[in-house]
């Protein structure tokens, strides 16, 4: 399983006119290439008048997947440019669509490699990017007496805090970053003299704001 790399945040939509041409960009995660296609369809039909409807789109964890489409454009003035965007941004498993509708002045093949660019980067600041990072789920079980102590020191940590079980013991539960698991384990016994349960539960990404 992958560790931790950048994608789009959420949906973005940005505008911007260039020449009298209008340029629409959209952004948006896409974790498998049926959906990076269903939302270039989706652009695409919302945009049926649309002189062009260019995308592009990564995926995978080693972009085994990349595409792009000049949809009508100069070959390599609009796919190729946005794809460009995504790799220089370090970005996975994203696509974005560059919609255009001709304003009547041409932008020639530098202006269009310019423009579908500055299209894709509007569109990706719209949505932002989010670092997903691999956690561990971890299971502290201690005894009443560690509470106090153990709590005060989680709650004051770098490590978010997810819940706390209370039964016979008491179960917490923290959010540990995988190349962090060892350093925290020696932390957490060190803390406890020796006498906390120390479990991982499962694995999951959170997302961080990446700027």
């Amino acid at each position: 399983m992958r560790e931790n790399y950048r994608t789009a945040g959420s949906f973005g939509e940005a505008e911007m006119t260039i020449q009298k041409s209008r340029f629409i960009g959209y952004a948006k995660r896409a974790e498998t290439e049926a959906e990076a296609i269903a939302f270039i369809d989706e652009i695409k039909q919302l945009h049926k008048s649309a002189t062009h409807n260019c995308s592009a789109y990564l995926i995978g964890e080693h972009d085994s997947i990349q595409k792009a489409n000049d949809d009508g454009e100069p070959s390599g003035t609009a796919g190729v440019p946005i794809l460009e965007v995504l790799k220089k941004q370090g970005l996975k498993d994203t696509v974005i669509v560059v919609t255009r509708y001709y304003g009547g002045i041409k932008l020639g093949g530098g202006g269009l490699i310019r423009a579908y660019g500055k299209g894709a980067t509007i569109a990706l600041d719209a949505a932002g990017i989010v670092e997903r990072r691999l956690h561990h789920l971890m299971k502290i079980s201690i005894d009443y007496t560690w509470l106090g102590k153990v709590e005060n020191e989680v709650r004051q940590s770098e490590y978010p805090l997810h819940e706390i079980v209370y039964t016979d013991g008491v179960d917490l539960f923290l959010h540990v970053p995988v190349e962090n698991e060892s350093s925290f384990t020696d932390w957490m016994m060190e803390m406890t003299n020796g006498q906390a349960v120390i479990k991982n539960t499962q694995s999951e990404f959170l997302e961080f704001p990446f700027s």
